[in-house]
């Protein structure tokens, strides 16, 4: 193997933003190797925010990994993050709840964690919907471990010029 599957220092300490085919756009924050922070700009639950979010990292290759997550709503994601060529892969697993009535999860979450929970016991959960989508990697930038500035606000509170006015490494 010609790379340690278990350094994850390539991606730990990134900010990220991409934007998938259908044209829904994202933001991650890979706030140290067990979390992430994300914000989501625009698609069916746009303007949703989360602090804090228990993930999965894996190093598939020199510059892949895998991150995945189950979300408190019920939402299983799953993303392939290719740095070096700027491409992401992201399949969502949509609980039937979350589809029929997404505005319910537009909200910073961690100050909803019992509604959520609630929500997704009340479900319904099946049928689930996949959505399976490739994005495209439009902003990266190293800003460190454990940086709560990096993601802070919902997306309606950025300036208009978001990303550009952000410094990239």
């Amino acid at each position: 193997m010609s790379f340690d599957k278990h350094d994850l220092s390539g991606l730990v300490g990134k900010h990220l933003v991409y934007t998938y085919d259908n044209g829904w756009n994202y933001e991650i924050y890979v706030k140290n190797n067990q979390t992430i922070d994300y914000r989501i700009h625009s698609g069916l639950v746009g303007n949703r925010w989360v602090k804090d979010q228990h993930v999965y990292l894996a190093r598939l290759a020199g510059d892949v990994y895998k991150i995945s997550w189950t979300e408190p709503t019920g939402t299983d994601v799953s993303l392939s993050v290719n740095l070096a060529d700027k491409v992401f892969h992201g399949t969502i697993f949509f609980p039937r709840w979350v589809m029929n009535n997404p505005e319910k999860t537009v909200c910073f979450q961690n100050e909803h964690l019992d509604e959520m929970a609630s929500y997704r016991e009340a479900g319904p959960a099946y049928p689930t919907e996949v959505i399976d989508e490739y994005a495209t990697l439009t902003f990266i930038r190293d800003v460190g471990e454990n940086d709560d500035s990096v993601i802070n606000c919902p997306a309606s509170e950025l300036p208009d010029n978001f990303p550009e006015n952000l410094k990239q490494a």
